[in-house]
């Protein structure tokens, strides 16, 4: 069977097509998105890996990738090709392809993400908005493909899983990811250390900073909403990276009786990006889709320029009105 791709129209492929147009052919460069986190990479790397496994030329392409993930590159073998296929995995939106949005907007041929918000511009698209993490997609990908589920591949999809439900703790974790999981642990993936490196391990820095964060607590709408933020000059007197800011949009979240959790953190250019934690019935991705942004229900994000006064009035106006 041979596929082409319509120019004017996005039709949808589901993973049996996917895993079809995969094994027929080759050179692949593999998109993640901006600020690379546990899934775009987990996810990045084991189609990586797998189409690797298959004889296939293929790439990841990814901003810097942060120490504590490391890992997921094993076993990936650096080859020189030119590409004729670009996917991305768990990119939303065009803007999230920055720093390598030039260079690739609207030449993406599949996207394969979880985003329910997702506007990505591709040639065919598969999305499905009730998987908790972009890696159960890749996984069932994967199983169709015949794959051999090596320990590389499973650590990296069990890392995608794990970070995007805070180690199984969130609202999007469903049966259909507690199956996967096990299947993973089934396969040999070293869960205690991943799950030791993403949630139990923080440098003496990070702590610094969360300290920093707690003392940058605001509330607004009779306490219904929280926002924190991180500065540049937080960042940079503390000499932390961009990879010790993961996991700080949980905070404003746990405090109880927040039903909006916000955390700013600011990036060089004169902008914030906007994390949006939400509890109970409010949508975080309709908040963030005021600023242009989206997500999921419960974890969103977007970008706002200003400065730090001027953002936050901002979102504590869009707060007060959705709350």
């Amino acid at each position: 069977m041979t596929w082409t791709f319509p120019r004017t129209r996005w039709t949808k492929m589901n993973l049996y097509d996917i895993s079809v147009f995969l094994r027929e052919h080759n050179n692949y460069e593999i998109l993640t998105h901006n600020y690379p986190d546990g899934d775009t990479l987990g996810s990045g790397y084991a189609l990586c890996i797998a189409l690797q496994q298959l004889g296939k030329n293929a790439r990841v392409i990814t901003a810097k990738l942060p120490p504590k993930f490391e890992y997921l590159t094993e076993g990936v073998e650096k080859q020189d090709f030119t590409a004729d296929y670009i996917i991305s995995t768990d990119v939303a939106a065009d803007s999230l392809l920055a720093p390598n949005m030039e260079k690739y907007l609207g030449k993406i041929d599949i996207c394969i993400d979880h985003h329910g918000s997702n506007s990505v511009t591709a040639k065919e698209k598969f999305v499905d908005k009730y998987a908790a993490a972009n890696c159960e997609i890749i996984y069932k990908l994967l199983m169709r493909m015949g794959v051999n589920f090596t320990k590389q591949i499973v650590d990296c999809l069990y890392t995608g899983i794990s970070t995007d439900t805070g180690c199984f703790r969130y609202t999007n974790t469903t049966a259909d990811t507690f199956r996967i999981a096990a299947s993973l642990v089934e396969l040999g993936c070293n869960s205690a250390y991943i799950n030791k490196v993403m949630f139990e391990t923080k440098s003496k820095e990070k702590i610094m900073l969360e300290r920093e964060v707690y003392d940058t607590i605001t509330y607004c709408a009779d306490g219904k909403c929280a926002i924190v933020w991180v500065t540049l000059d937080m960042l940079n007197r503390l000499n932390i990276g961009e990879d010790e800011i993961e996991g700080l949009a949980s905070i404003p979240r746990q405090i109880e009786g927040v039903l909006i959790g916000i955390t700013m953190k600011e990036k060089e250019g004169g902008f914030f990006k906007i994390s949006v934690r939400t509890n109970g019935n409010i949508d975080a991705a309709k908040f963030c889709s005021r600023f242009g942004g989206g997500g999921h229900k419960a974890a969103a994000g977007c970008s706002v320029n200003g400065s730090l006064e001027d953002v936050r009035s901002q979102l504590i106006k869009a707060a007060e009105e959705t709350l």
